[in-house]
C-alpha cells in the first residue's frame, strides 16, 4: 500500500504534485544550508577574506559534480518510467546500476578534485591572498565526493519511486549536524575554512548512509550489496537520458567558472558580494528546484503508464505554479536586498556589489523557472537532448561571447550583473516554443528523434 501511495499515476494531479513537491522543497532548503552555514559562519567568524575564499570555490564545486548529478537525473527518469509501467525487474536493475555508477564516479571525482584543485583555481584568476584557503577548502570538500555522489543518486532513485519524504528526513538531520559542526570546529577548535569543509563532508557521509539503509529496506526494489553491478543495456539507456543533462549542467557551470574569473578581476570585495548574492539565489531558486524534480518524476511515471493527457496536464500545472511562486520570491529578494546581503558580509563595498547584483537579477528568477520546468518536462519524457542544446547555446556560448567581446572593451561590472538575465530570457523563449510545438508526450516511443 505504501508503494501505491507513492505512485503519481493516480489521483488529483495538483494534489499529487504539491504533496510530492513539498518534501522536495523542504529538502532543498536544508541542502542550501550546507553551503549557507559555511558562508554565514565563515563570513561572521573568519572575515570577508575567508568568505571570499569559500565563494571563489562555489562554481568549481558545482562544475565537477554536475556531470554525475545529471546522470543521476537520467537514472531517475529511467526508474520512474519503469515504475510507472510496473516493470519491477528493470526498476531493480536500474537502481543497482545507478549505485554502481555512483561508486565508480565518486572515486574518480575525489582524485580529480584533490590533485587538480590548484590548477583550476589559478586558471580562474583567484587572488593570491585567498588562494591557499580556497585550495584547502576544495581539497577537504572533494575528499568526501563519493558521499555526495551517492547521496544524489539515492535521492534520485527514491524520488523516482515517488518517495520525496525520506530524502527530506535525512537532509534535515545532516544539515543540522553540519551547522553544529561548523560552529564547533571554528568557535571551539579554532579551525579555518578547511574545518567548514570537513563539517560538510561528515554531514554528507551521514546522508548517504541513511539513504542506503532506507533503500535496503524498500520492498520488492530492496537494494542488495550483491546486486550492485552494471547491467549494460540499462546503463546505456540511463546514460542516454542522463548524459545530456550532465553535459548541459557541466557546460553551464563551466561558463560560470569563466564568469567567476572575471568577477575575481574586480577584487576581494566583489567576490564576497557576488558570493553572498549566490547564497541567497540558491534559496531563491528552491521553488524552481522542487518543481523541476516533481515535474520530471510526474511526467516520467505517467508516460511510462501511457497516461499522456495526465502527463500534459501535470506539466502545465507545474510550470505555471513555479512561475508564480518564483515571481513572488524574486519580489521579496528585490525589496529586502540590503538586509539579505548584509546577513553574509559586513563590509560596505561588498554589500554594495551584492545588492546591485540582486536588484538586477531577482525579477528574472521567474524567467529561470520557465527554462528549468520546461526542461524538466522534456527530461521526464526522455527528450533531454533539447534542453542540452538550449543550455549549450544560450547559457554557454552566448555567455562566453558576451564576456569575451564586451568585457575587454568595457571593464564594467554591470556586464556581469546583466549576463545571466539576458541568457535566461533567450533560453526560456526557445524552450517554450519547443514545448508548445513538439509532440513530447510520445518522447519514449520516438526516442532519438528531436520533433
Amino acid at each position: 500500500m505504501k508503494e501505491e501511495r507513492n505512485r503519481l499515476t493516480e489521483g488529483a494531479i495538483a494534489g499529487k504534485l504539491i504533496r510530492f513537491a513539498i518534501p522536495v522543497f523542504l529538502g532543498s532548503v536544508f541542502q542550501q544550508l550546507y553551503n549557507t552555514a559555511d558562508a554565514l559562519i565563515v563570513g561572521r567568524m573568519l572575515g570577508s577574506q575567508a568568505l571570499a575564499a569559500v565563494s571563489a570555490t562555489g562554481v568549481l564545486v558545482i562544475l565537477l559534480i554536475s556531470l554525475f548529478s545529471g546522470i543521476s537525473t537520467g537514472a531517475g527518469v529511467l526508474v520512474s518510467k519503469y515504475y510507472g509501467a510496473r516493470d519491477d525487474e528493470d526498476v531493480s536493475k536500474g537502481i543497482h546500476t545507478e549505485l554502481a555508477f555512483d561508486i565508480v564516479m565518486g572515486c574518480l571525482l575525489t582524485l580529480i578534485g584533490i590533485f587538480l584543485t590548484p590548477i583550476f583555481l589559478r586558471w580562474m584568476g583567484t587572488p593570491e591572498e585567498i588562494l591557499p584557503m580556497s585550495v584547502l577548502y576544495l581539497r577537504v570538500y572533494y575528499s568526501g565526493s563519493i558521499c555526495l555522489v551517492l547521496y544524489n543518486g539515492c535521492r534520485s532513485i527514491m524520488q523516482a519511486l515517488g518517495d520525496s519524504r525520506h530524502p527530506l528526513y535525512y537532509l534535515i538531520f545532516s544539515s543540522v549536524l553540519n551547522v553544529i559542526l561548523d560552529y564547533v570546529f571554528i568557535r571551539f577548535f579554532h579551525g579555518g575554512v578547511g574545518s567548514a569543509a570537513l563539517a560538510t563532508v561528515i554531514a554528507q557521509f551521514i546522508s548517504a548512509v541513511l539513504c542506503l539503509v532506507q533503500l535496503s529496506r524498500t520492498g520488492e526494489y530492496r537494494v542488495s550489496l550483491r546486486k550492485i553491478r552494471f547491467t549494460f543495456p540499462i546503463l546505456k539507456e540511463m546514460l542516454s537520458y542522463g548524459l545530456p543533462a550532465g553535459i548541459q549542467t557541466t557546460v553551464t557551470y563551466f561558463a560560470n567558472v569563466v564568469a567567476q574569473s572575471f568577477i575575481n578581476s574586480f577584487g576581494t570585495m566583489a567576490i564576497a558580494g557576488f558570493g553572498a548574492y549566490g547564497r541567497i539565489e540558491g534559496f531563491g531558486f528552491l521553488p524552481i528546484t522542487c518543481f523541476a524534480v516533481s515535474i520530471t518524476t510526474f511526467v516520467g511515471q505517467n508516460l511510462g503508464a501511457k497516461k499522456y493527457d495526465r502527463a500534459r496536464a501535470g506539466a502545465k500545472i507545474g510550470i505555471i505554479s513555479c512561475f508564480c511562486l518564483s515571481l513572488l520570491v524574486g519580489l521579496f529578494a528585490f525589496t529586502f536586498a540590503r538586509q539579505l546581503i548584509g546577513a553574509f558580509v559586513q563590509d560596505g563595498e561588498a554589500i554594495r556589489f551584492g545588492v546591485e547584483k540582486m536588484r538586477v537579477s531577482a525579477f528574472f528568477w521567474a524567467v529561470v523557472s520557465l527554462s528549468h520546468t520546461v526542461a524538466a518536462v522534456l527530461r521526464g519524457s526522455g527528450r533531454s537532448v533539447i534542453p542540452m542544446i538550449s543550455m549549450f547555446f544560450f547559457w554557454f556560448i552566448l555567455r562566453l561571447a558576451i564576456l569575451y567581446v564586451f568585457m575587454p572593451i568595457w571593464h564594467d561590472i554591470r556586464i556581469l550583473y546583466w549576463l545571466y538575465p539576458i541568457t535566461w530570457v533567450v533560453s526560456a523563449v526557445f524552450l517554450l516554443f519547443y514545448f508548445w510545438r513538439a509532440d513530447w508526450v510520445h518522447g519514449f516511443e520516438k526516442k532519438g528523434k528531436l520533433s
